[in-house]
């Protein structure tokens, strides 16, 4: 079993940054694949960025593309979205997910661990 906590939400207005972190307990996090996935509100979770076990794939959505870095520190069974230039439309709980596949992967089905999320919330 991996637990997933995610930390670093909150309210910020557009224009700012924001660092979202998520660390793992229960395995090694080096084992993993790792997503992140948002759910705005009334709307249906989506993907957006993804990390093979090493880091060296990483795959984003197109709505996220040149402005969030996803990034990991295996040590530290941690994984963080960085996210910069935040848009109103950026407001949804972040979650975070662990796949046993050690790929990066962009579709929900593919994992098999979740966070319980966490709000980000980008006021114009």
């Amino acid at each position: 079993q991996v637990q997933l906590v995610e930390s670093g939400g909150g309210l910020v207005q557009a224009g700012d940054s924001l660092r979202l972190s998520c660390v793992a307990s229960g395995r090694a996090l080096s084992n993993y694949g790792m997503g992140w996935f948002r759910q705005p509100p009334g709307k249906e979770r989506e993907f957006v960025a993804a990390s093979s076990w090493s880091g060296a794939t990483t795959y984003y959505a197109d709505s996220v593309k040149g402005r969030f870095i996803v990034s990991r520190d295996n040590d530290k069974n941690t994984v963080y979205l960085q996210m910069n230039s935040l848009v109103p439309e950026d407001t949804a709980i972040y979650y975070c997910a662990a796949t046993a596949l050690g790929r990066a992967a962009m579709r929900q089905a593919d994992y098999h661990y979740w966070g319980r999320g966490t709000q980000v919330t980008v006021s114009s």
